[in-house]
């Protein structure tokens, strides 16, 4: 049996994930990119113009794969349709397409009655009218990730001057501005069958300093059923109810307030930090899932039954320039505590500083017994690293 994955860049997610998982099930494995170039030797890939449903379609069809989806943002909707034309289990086309478009998950989500955030869509050469009582807000990418040019801005001036920052490097993006949802950042990991969905956890987000929103620390926190109750509501509201989700939110007077749901497993390492966190082949429940397998077919653990805790830390450059000196990949165990840390960015690499997650050159993360002993032992283990960067 084959298995078809629509990807961009090469990313850990398939590389040390799906790859190995695909293998562990005993399925070969074809990966449709329009950037083959960029990928390892060694990995099949074959070029495709992923973006577009009906190459997918193209690329896959003679063979009768016996499953076909995507762990990229930017892929979801074209492969969902793609898989569906071929009787494929897939996400719903339109819950993937609300998930992209950050205007209209708002809006479904208001239409729901579940919650309303004010937000003003401006397009390109346009400019926005948003009122006094809307500051601060967020101006962001109506379809953008990973908080690329995501900004907190306090008044029309530094709204202004963000829009024509952003405009420069992107001219035709549809930006939106939105009200401030202040508050913790949690996350809410799901996955489903499109019948039932399992909550597999969360993490407490800690960001740097603003204007910008780079994450820079996650804490196990599996959240509570009442909130837990009001995310899945408003899931439910977009449609999303098959595969892997990650979904971002706030509570603000014990109302949950989603920031964004991106309709895929959590990134830069931490779907794979979970997986060892939960003791589950994650990867595999995934594929197990797009093969047509029902939720209760896995095994998943409560978030609640877990024993252990875990605190993720990224290491960010502090300025621009050429990483000169860094760590490399390391294992340790420290009083029960597994420490690791894994390189993101390779020496000799130049790179801007963005406020983004494209400043991280690493991630350390540690699991062990209880909170405590965790954060004690990963500040000892990073204090003994360092990263040098040249300017």
């Amino acid at each position: 049996m084959r298995l078809y994955l629509t990807a961009l860049n090469p990313t850990d997610a398939v590389l040390e994930g799906f790859l190995p998982a695909a293998a562990a099930l005993g399925l070969s494995v074809t990966v449709l990119t329009d950037r083959p170039d960029q990928w390892p030797a060694g990995v099949p890939v074959s070029g495709c113009a992923v973006r577009d449903p009906a190459a997918v379609l193209a690329a896959t069809a003679a063979d009768r794969p016996a499953a076909l989806f995507s762990n990229s943002d930017h892929l979801q909707e074209a492969t969902a349709l793609a898989a569906r034309k071929l009787g494929l289990p897939a996400k719903e086309p339109g819950a993937a397409r609300r998930c992209k478009d950050k205007a209209a998950a708002r809006q479904a989500i208001a239409a729901a009655g579940l919650d309303r955030v004010s937000a003003v869509v401006v397009d390109p050469d346009t400019t926005p009218a948003v009122p006094d009582e809307m500051f601060p807000a967020v101006v962001k990418p109506r379809d953008g990730v990973a908080s690329e040019d995501v900004y907190l801005v306090t008044d029309h001036r530094e709204l202004t001057a963000r829009i024509a920052e952003i405009r420069q490097r992107r001219p035709d993006v549809a930006l939106m501005v939105e009200e401030y949802l202040a508050g913790e950042l949690r996350t809410h990991e799901t996955l489903g069958d499109a019948t039932t969905l399992a909550v597999l956890g969360g993490w407490r987000t800690g960001l740097g300093p603003p204007p910008t929103f780079t994450e820079v620390s996650l804490d196990w926190s599996p959240a509570q059923e009442r909130v837990s109750a009001q995310v899945r509501a408003q899931l439910d509201a977009l449609g999303v109810g098959f595969g892997a989700c990650h979904t971002e939110y706030v509570v603000q007077d014990g109302r949950v307030r989603l920031i964004e749901v991106n309709y895929r497993l959590i990134g830069d390492r931490m779907d794979l930090i979970l997986a060892e966190l939960l003791g589950v082949p994650l990867f595999e429940h995934v594929i197990r899932l797009h093969l047509g397998e029902p939720l209760t077919a896995l095994e998943l653990p409560a978030p609640a039954a877990s024993n252990r805790y875990a605190r993720v830390e990224y290491v960010c450059a502090d300025r621009p320039g050429r990483l000169v000196a860094a760590p490399d990949r390391l294992d340790a165990v420290h009083d029960g505590v597994h420490l690791a840390c894994r390189p993101l960015r390779e020496i000799g690499r130049s790179a801007d500083r963005t406020g983004t997650n494209r400043d991280y050159l690493a991630v350390l993360h540690a699991i062990g017994p209880d909170e405590s002993s965790v954060r004690a032992a990963l500040a000892a283990f990073r204090d003994d690293l360092r990263w040098t960067i040249a300017g």
